[in-house]
Protein backbone atom coordinates (compact mmCIF):
# COMPACT_ATOMS: atom_id res chain seq x y z
CA UNK A 1 0.00 0.00 0.00
CA UNK A 2 1.15 3.40 -0.75
CA UNK A 3 1.01 4.90 2.47
CA UNK A 4 1.27 2.29 4.62
CA UNK A 5 3.80 2.77 7.77
CA UNK A 6 6.25 -0.23 8.24
CA UNK A 7 6.98 0.13 11.82
CA UNK A 8 10.08 -2.59 12.94
CA UNK A 9 10.80 -2.99 15.95
CA UNK A 10 13.57 -5.46 18.31
CA UNK A 11 12.40 -6.90 21.38
CA UNK A 12 15.44 -8.28 24.00
CA UNK A 13 13.43 -8.82 27.77
CA UNK A 14 11.41 -5.70 27.49
CA UNK A 15 8.57 -7.36 29.09
CA UNK A 16 8.05 -4.73 31.74
CA UNK A 17 7.39 -1.92 29.53
CA UNK A 18 6.54 -3.98 26.49
CA UNK A 19 3.01 -4.09 26.78
CA UNK A 20 3.01 0.19 27.38
CA UNK A 21 4.82 0.77 23.94
CA UNK A 22 2.36 -1.54 22.31
CA UNK A 23 -1.06 0.10 23.49
CA UNK A 24 0.20 3.48 21.84
CA UNK A 25 0.97 2.43 18.94
CA UNK A 26 -2.55 0.50 18.93
CA UNK A 27 -3.62 4.55 19.99
CA UNK A 28 -2.19 6.11 17.04
CA UNK A 29 -4.72 8.99 15.38
CA UNK A 30 -2.78 7.20 12.36
CA UNK A 31 -4.05 3.74 11.47
CA UNK A 32 -2.43 2.65 8.34
CA UNK A 33 0.32 0.81 9.88
CA UNK A 34 2.11 -3.01 10.36
CA UNK A 35 4.29 -3.57 13.13
CA UNK A 36 6.98 -5.86 12.61
CA UNK A 37 8.64 -7.41 15.96
CA UNK A 38 11.45 -9.59 16.14
CA UNK A 39 12.02 -11.25 19.58
CA UNK A 40 15.56 -11.22 20.18
CA UNK A 41 15.60 -14.41 22.02
CA UNK A 42 13.99 -12.76 25.19
CA UNK A 43 13.88 -14.51 28.60
CA UNK A 44 10.81 -12.81 30.08
CA UNK A 45 7.67 -12.81 29.31
CA UNK A 46 7.91 -10.26 25.97
CA UNK A 47 6.96 -13.35 23.42
CA UNK A 48 3.87 -14.14 25.06
CA UNK A 49 2.98 -10.74 25.18
CA UNK A 50 4.00 -10.23 21.47
CA UNK A 51 1.59 -13.68 20.75
CA UNK A 52 -1.19 -11.99 22.41
CA UNK A 53 -0.91 -8.37 20.92
CA UNK A 54 -0.52 -10.45 16.98
CA UNK A 55 -3.88 -12.49 17.84
CA UNK A 56 -5.63 -9.66 18.55
CA UNK A 57 -4.68 -7.28 16.00
CA UNK A 58 -4.11 -8.22 12.25
CA UNK A 59 -2.20 -5.68 11.89
CA UNK A 60 1.02 -6.69 14.53
CA UNK A 61 3.16 -9.64 14.15
CA UNK A 62 6.42 -10.91 15.41
CA UNK A 63 9.15 -13.34 14.49
CA UNK A 64 12.19 -14.81 16.26
CA UNK A 65 15.30 -13.02 15.83
CA UNK A 66 17.07 -15.15 12.93
CA UNK A 67 20.95 -13.92 14.28
CA UNK A 68 21.92 -12.28 17.14
CA UNK A 69 21.28 -8.77 18.58
CA UNK A 70 19.73 -5.34 17.50
CA UNK A 71 20.81 -5.55 13.72
CA UNK A 72 19.83 -9.13 13.03
CA UNK A 73 16.49 -8.47 14.40
CA UNK A 74 16.24 -5.39 12.79
CA UNK A 75 17.27 -6.92 9.31
CA UNK A 76 14.61 -10.08 10.19
CA UNK A 77 12.08 -7.53 10.87
CA UNK A 78 12.67 -5.22 7.79
CA UNK A 79 12.45 -8.77 5.46
CA UNK A 80 8.78 -8.86 5.91
CA UNK A 81 7.92 -4.85 5.70
CA UNK A 82 5.92 -4.38 3.50
CA UNK A 83 4.89 -0.83 3.70
CA UNK A 84 6.01 2.33 1.14
CA UNK A 85 7.55 4.27 4.41
CA UNK A 86 9.78 2.94 6.77
CA UNK A 87 10.35 3.73 10.87
CA UNK A 88 11.77 2.22 13.23
CA UNK A 89 10.82 1.78 17.46
CA UNK A 90 12.13 0.54 20.50
CA UNK A 91 10.70 -1.51 22.71
CA UNK A 92 10.30 -0.15 26.15
CA UNK A 93 9.56 3.62 24.59
CA UNK A 94 6.06 4.82 24.02
CA UNK A 95 4.28 7.21 20.78
CA UNK A 96 2.19 9.76 21.59
CA UNK A 97 -1.05 9.55 19.66
CA UNK A 98 -0.20 11.79 16.63
CA UNK A 99 3.58 10.98 16.23
CA UNK A 100 2.52 8.73 13.04
CA UNK A 101 0.00 10.84 11.67
CA UNK A 102 3.09 13.95 12.10
CA UNK A 103 5.78 12.35 10.32
CA UNK A 104 3.79 10.96 7.62
CA UNK A 105 2.24 14.32 7.06
CA UNK A 106 5.58 16.42 6.83
CA UNK A 107 6.92 13.20 5.08
CA UNK A 108 4.40 13.26 2.28
CA UNK A 109 4.67 17.30 1.64
CA UNK A 110 8.44 17.31 1.09
CA UNK A 111 8.83 14.14 -0.31
CA UNK A 112 11.80 11.83 -1.51
CA UNK A 113 14.92 12.76 -1.01
CA UNK A 114 13.91 13.68 2.90
CA UNK A 115 14.19 12.04 6.14
CA UNK A 116 11.85 13.76 8.87
CA UNK A 117 12.13 13.59 12.60
CA UNK A 118 10.40 15.48 15.49
CA UNK A 119 11.35 16.09 19.13
CA UNK A 120 11.87 14.02 21.76
CA UNK A 121 11.45 13.70 25.49
CA UNK A 122 12.84 11.39 28.58
CA UNK A 123 10.50 10.27 30.95
CA UNK A 124 11.81 7.59 34.19
CA UNK A 125 9.97 6.14 36.44
CA UNK A 126 12.55 7.57 38.87
CA UNK A 127 14.59 10.90 37.93
CA UNK A 128 16.00 11.44 33.79
CA UNK A 129 19.80 11.34 34.45
CA UNK A 130 21.45 14.69 33.50
CA UNK A 131 22.89 13.79 30.48
CA UNK A 132 19.95 12.07 28.68
CA UNK A 133 18.47 15.92 29.67
CA UNK A 134 21.31 17.63 27.80
CA UNK A 135 20.84 14.98 25.07
CA UNK A 136 16.95 15.69 25.12
CA UNK A 137 17.89 19.43 24.46
CA UNK A 138 20.38 18.90 22.17
CA UNK A 139 18.23 17.25 19.46
CA UNK A 140 15.14 19.30 20.27
CA UNK A 141 17.17 22.49 19.57
CA UNK A 142 18.36 20.76 16.20
CA UNK A 143 15.01 20.45 15.30
CA UNK A 144 14.20 23.66 15.89
CA UNK A 145 16.85 24.76 13.22
CA UNK A 146 17.06 22.18 10.98
CA UNK A 147 20.66 21.70 11.24
CA UNK A 148 21.52 18.16 12.24
CA UNK A 149 24.06 17.68 9.56
CA UNK A 150 25.85 20.69 10.78
CA UNK A 151 26.67 18.68 14.13
CA UNK A 152 26.75 15.35 12.73
CA UNK A 153 30.80 14.12 14.28
CA UNK A 154 29.24 15.33 17.58
CA UNK A 155 26.49 12.93 18.49
CA UNK A 156 23.93 10.78 16.71
CA UNK A 157 21.83 13.85 15.85
CA UNK A 158 18.37 11.89 14.86
CA UNK A 159 16.75 9.75 17.59
CA UNK A 160 16.64 6.00 15.89
CA UNK A 161 12.89 5.79 17.17
CA UNK A 162 11.98 9.32 15.86
CA UNK A 163 12.63 9.09 12.10
CA UNK A 164 10.71 8.34 9.14
CA UNK A 165 11.64 7.83 5.49
CA UNK A 166 10.43 6.39 1.69
CA UNK A 167 10.98 2.87 1.78
CA UNK A 168 13.26 3.85 -1.88
CA UNK A 169 15.10 6.32 -0.03
CA UNK A 170 15.93 3.77 2.81
CA UNK A 171 17.08 1.10 0.59
CA UNK A 172 18.89 3.72 -1.50
CA UNK A 173 21.11 4.29 1.21
CA UNK A 174 21.54 0.92 2.29
CA UNK A 175 18.50 0.11 4.37
CA UNK A 176 19.38 -2.14 7.48
CA UNK A 177 22.07 -4.06 5.55
CA UNK A 178 25.46 -1.97 7.49
CA UNK A 179 26.48 -4.44 10.13
CA UNK A 180 28.73 -1.24 12.13
CA UNK A 181 27.46 -0.46 15.90
CA UNK A 182 26.37 1.41 17.08
CA UNK A 183 23.53 0.91 14.21
CA UNK A 184 21.40 4.13 14.51
CA UNK A 185 24.39 6.52 14.13
CA UNK A 186 25.84 4.21 11.27
CA UNK A 187 22.48 4.72 9.96
CA UNK A 188 22.12 8.50 10.28
CA UNK A 189 25.03 8.91 8.74
CA UNK A 190 24.48 6.95 5.73
CA UNK A 191 21.49 9.24 5.31
CA UNK A 192 23.98 12.20 5.67
CA UNK A 193 26.36 10.78 3.31
CA UNK A 194 23.00 10.15 0.52
CA UNK A 195 22.85 13.95 0.55
CA UNK A 196 19.13 13.48 2.09
CA UNK A 197 17.71 16.85 3.95
CA UNK A 198 16.49 16.38 7.31
CA UNK A 199 12.77 17.84 8.07
CA UNK A 200 11.66 18.45 11.38
CA UNK A 201 8.43 18.52 13.35
CA UNK A 202 7.88 21.04 15.83
CA UNK A 203 6.28 19.02 18.57
CA UNK A 204 7.07 15.93 20.50
CA UNK A 205 7.16 12.80 18.35
CA UNK A 206 8.70 9.94 20.85
CA UNK A 207 8.68 9.88 24.46
CA UNK A 208 12.20 7.91 25.67
CA UNK A 209 12.21 5.85 28.34
CA UNK A 210 15.35 5.62 30.86
CA UNK A 211 16.20 2.93 32.75
CA UNK A 212 18.95 1.18 34.30
CA UNK A 213 19.03 -1.95 31.84
CA UNK A 214 18.83 0.35 28.94
CA UNK A 215 20.96 -0.99 26.42
CA UNK A 216 22.49 1.99 25.19
CA UNK A 217 23.60 2.14 28.89
CA UNK A 218 25.03 -1.16 28.91
CA UNK A 219 26.45 -2.53 25.92
CA UNK A 220 29.86 -2.34 24.66
CA UNK A 221 28.39 -1.27 21.47
CA UNK A 222 26.93 1.76 22.49
CA UNK A 223 30.65 2.47 24.58
CA UNK A 224 32.40 5.87 24.04
CA UNK A 225 34.85 3.91 22.04
CA UNK A 226 32.29 2.58 19.49
CA UNK A 227 31.04 6.39 19.26
CA UNK A 228 34.68 7.62 18.16
CA UNK A 229 35.21 4.82 15.76
CA UNK A 230 32.07 5.34 14.03
CA UNK A 231 32.62 9.32 13.50
CA UNK A 232 35.80 8.52 12.59
CA UNK A 233 35.29 5.96 10.17
CA UNK A 234 32.62 8.23 8.38
CA UNK A 235 34.66 11.57 8.75
CA UNK A 236 37.82 9.84 6.92
CA UNK A 237 35.02 9.12 3.88
CA UNK A 238 33.38 11.85 3.76
CA UNK A 239 35.31 14.92 4.93
CA UNK A 240 38.77 14.37 5.57
CA UNK A 241 41.18 16.02 3.14
CA UNK A 242 44.24 14.41 2.75
CA UNK A 243 46.26 16.97 1.20
CA UNK A 244 45.87 19.01 4.75
CA UNK A 245 47.94 17.72 8.22
CA UNK A 246 45.57 16.32 10.35
CA UNK A 247 45.15 17.51 14.07
CA UNK A 248 43.88 16.41 16.92
CA UNK A 249 43.32 19.27 19.82
CA UNK A 250 42.40 18.08 23.32
CA UNK A 251 44.55 15.64 25.93
CA UNK A 252 41.88 14.49 28.40
CA UNK A 253 39.75 11.60 27.96
CA UNK A 254 38.19 11.61 24.68
CA UNK A 255 41.40 13.23 23.12
CA UNK A 256 43.36 10.00 24.07
CA UNK A 257 40.18 7.54 22.67
CA UNK A 258 40.64 9.58 19.53
CA UNK A 259 44.50 9.25 19.58
CA UNK A 260 44.39 6.00 20.02
CA UNK A 261 41.94 5.01 17.25
CA UNK A 262 44.00 7.42 15.01
CA UNK A 263 46.95 5.33 15.66
CA UNK A 264 45.39 2.23 14.95
CA UNK A 265 44.45 3.36 11.56
CA UNK A 266 48.01 3.88 11.09
CA UNK A 267 47.29 7.93 10.30
CA UNK A 268 49.10 10.90 10.58
CA UNK A 269 48.06 13.58 12.84
CA UNK A 270 49.52 16.62 15.48
CA UNK A 271 48.49 16.40 18.43
CA UNK A 272 47.94 19.32 20.68
CA UNK A 273 45.94 21.04 23.62
CA UNK A 274 46.35 24.08 25.66
CA UNK A 275 47.24 22.72 29.00
CA UNK A 276 51.05 23.83 29.09
CA UNK A 277 51.84 21.17 31.54
CA UNK A 278 51.67 18.79 28.75
CA UNK A 279 53.53 20.82 26.14
CA UNK A 280 56.56 18.55 25.05
CA UNK A 281 55.76 15.39 26.79
CA UNK A 282 54.89 12.36 25.21
CA UNK A 283 51.84 10.42 25.17
CA UNK A 284 51.18 6.91 23.15
CA UNK A 285 54.42 7.75 21.48
CA UNK A 286 53.08 11.43 20.77
CA UNK A 287 54.59 14.57 21.92
CA UNK A 288 52.49 17.14 22.57
CA UNK A 289 51.92 20.15 20.66
CA UNK A 290 51.09 23.85 21.90
CA UNK A 291 48.25 25.55 20.26
CA UNK A 292 49.97 28.09 18.70
CA UNK A 293 52.44 25.90 17.29
CA UNK A 294 49.43 23.94 15.23
CA UNK A 295 48.30 27.46 13.89
CA UNK A 296 51.54 27.53 11.86
CA UNK A 297 50.60 24.10 10.14
CA UNK A 298 49.42 24.73 6.52
CA UNK A 299 45.80 25.06 6.47
CA UNK A 300 45.05 22.34 9.12
CA UNK A 301 42.12 20.16 9.30
CA UNK A 302 41.15 20.28 13.72
CA UNK A 303 38.90 17.27 15.30
CA UNK A 304 38.55 19.06 18.53
CA UNK A 305 37.68 17.02 21.71
CA UNK A 306 37.32 19.18 24.27
CA UNK A 307 33.90 18.35 25.86
CA UNK A 308 33.31 21.40 28.16
CA UNK A 309 30.73 23.77 26.78
CA UNK A 310 32.65 27.19 27.94
CA UNK A 311 35.53 26.00 26.49
CA UNK A 312 34.32 24.96 23.39
CA UNK A 313 33.01 28.55 22.81
CA UNK A 314 36.45 29.82 23.76
CA UNK A 315 38.18 27.63 20.83
CA UNK A 316 35.43 28.32 17.99
CA UNK A 317 36.43 32.20 18.99
CA UNK A 318 39.85 32.07 18.80
CA UNK A 319 40.35 29.84 15.69
CA UNK A 320 37.30 31.81 13.92
CA UNK A 321 39.74 34.72 14.51
CA UNK A 322 42.59 32.97 12.77
CA UNK A 323 40.21 32.87 9.62
CA UNK A 324 39.08 29.02 10.37
CA UNK A 325 35.90 27.74 9.16
CA UNK A 326 33.99 25.37 11.27
CA UNK A 327 32.73 21.93 9.51
CA UNK A 328 35.26 23.18 7.03
CA UNK A 329 38.80 23.43 8.94
CA UNK A 330 38.03 22.27 12.23
CA UNK A 331 35.06 19.57 13.59
CA UNK A 332 33.61 19.21 17.31
CA UNK A 333 34.23 15.60 18.34
CA UNK A 334 32.73 15.62 21.50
Amino acid sequence: MSDLISIVMPVKNAGAYLEEGLDSILNQSETNWELIAVNDHSIDKSEHILQTYANSDQRISYFNNAGDGIIPALQTAYSHASGNMIHRMDADDVMPPHKLKLLKTKLQEVGTGHVVTGKVEYFAESEVSNGYRKYEHWLNQLCEADSHWLSIYKECVIASPAWLIFRDDFEKCGGFDSTIYPEDYDLVFRFYKAGYKVESVDEVVHLWRDHSSRTSRNHPNYQQNAFFSIKLHYFFELDRDFSRPLVVWGAGPKGKIMAKLLKKRNEKFVWACNNPNKKGHDIYDKTMQSIGEIMKLPEPQILITVAQRNAQKEIRKYLTTHGLEEYKDYYFFR
